[in-house]
């Protein structure tokens, strides 16, 4: 081989080792750059933000209070997409026109029930914590005194932010009392701020199509198709549709109270379809956070039946009560009992008709 052969094959070599180094400097800066799956999700942060109470020296470790810390955090991870929506819903409906049938009333519609089936996995989730027995909650139970779910700002925050009014909490002296100062502050911001239900309620008193004429006629209608035994109905209707007594305590005013019912009327008709599943997936909120209460009630029974609760209250008895009382969106769901056959409904005007449908 000659000088020159040997000199051509070392600068050859030379030149694909440079390149070669170049590719690697190239492609570490890539990796650098490129979003990475376990980066993204902060997976070290939250894979190691389990600390069990009976883990620490000393203590015999309860196996399950790993489950019990894991569901937990899911349930506020939760809670805080769902916050997500219901704001986004908000900063929509807080407009000061929102069109009946535009993308954005389809876009709340849709974030709405994203809420109800995600509250749907709230329930579900109830499921994998009764894997645990009463005896292997009491294995850890004491250790975390005075901690407790009660102490969930983000639900608190949630409440409020659907429309549940200070003054229609049960338990109110308790309610905060075992919060720490920025998360009471964050609460009252939220009951301080625009709820869903006051929004909803603005929106249904913007809208048209019901004169005082076509109310008489329903109003008659409605009260000649009670029962003998339902004939205080009569009385009802006339405090929910016509008593405008700003004493009153209620989330919806007469104006709304109408406007709703009578998309319940004729919400086949294309314009009020939209509305229509508005409503109808608020009531289904309601009913998933009831199932969800219904079931956190059994399972507090079936773990510590009548003793009192981590944080101080009463337990199940306590929680039974919040049940019952913290219906939010109750007035839209009791406008059920004034509605008539479809058969007797009173014939819109070829006007109105025309507005509500689809003309071309």
């Amino acid at each position: 081989m000659s000088c020159c052969q040997s000199s051509d094959q070392y600068q050859e070599s030379s030149i694909q080792y440079r390149f070669l180094s170049v590719s690697l400097l190239h492609k570490n800066a890539i990796m650098e750059k490129a979003v990475y799956y376990a980066d993204y999700l902060q997976l070290e942060k939250i894979t190691g933000a389990q600390d069990p109470e009976s883990f620490k020296e000393g203590r015999e470790p309860a196996h399950d209070e790993m489950l019990f810390i894991i569901i937990h955090q899911a349930y506020e991870l939760w809670f805080k997409q769902i916050l997500f929506e219901v704001n986004s819903v908000i900063d929509i409906m807080n407009k000061p026109v929102v069109n009946d049938n535009s993308p954005e009333m389809q876009t709340v519609v849709h974030r709405l029930k994203r809420v109800v089936t995600i509250l749907k996995v709230l329930v579900q989730q109830i499921d994998i914590m009764e894997t645990m027995t009463p005896m292997d909650f009491l294995d850890f139970r004491d250790m975390l005194r005075p901690a407790s779910g009660f102490q969930s700002y983000q639900f608190k925050v949630l409440e409020a932010k659907l429309g549940l009014k200070f003054e229609h909490r049960h338990g109110q002296n308790y309610y905060t009392s075992q919060l720490k100062e920025k998360d009471i502050a964050i609460i009252k911001d939220a009951e301080s701020g625009k709820s869903v239900i006051e929004l909803i309620n603005a929106w249904l008193e913007r809208m048209p199509f019901i004169t005082e004429e076509f109310w008489r006629n329903y109003q008659q209608v409605y009260v000649g198709s009670l029962a003998e035994a339902e004939k205080n109905n009569a009385a009802t209707f006339e405090t929910v549709f016509n008593n405008a007594d700003e004493n009153m305590e209620r989330s919806l005013s007469p104006k709304a109270c109408r406007s709703a019912l009578f998309i319940m009327m004729y919400h086949g008709y294309p314009m009020l379809e939209q509305p229509f599943q508005l409503l109808d997936t608020l009531l289904e909120i309601d009913n998933q956070l009831s199932n969800w209460r219904s079931r956190h009630i059994n399972m507090v029974q079936r773990m510590i039946g009548t003793r009192i609760g981590t944080g101080g209250s009463s337990g199940a008895g306590y929680l039974k009560a919040a049940m019952d009382k913290h219906y939010i969106f109750k007035e839209i769901g009791q406008l059920n009992s004034f509605l008539v056959d479809r058969k007797k409904l009173p014939v819109l005007g070829k006007e109105v008709g025309e507005k509500l449908g689809y003309n071309f």
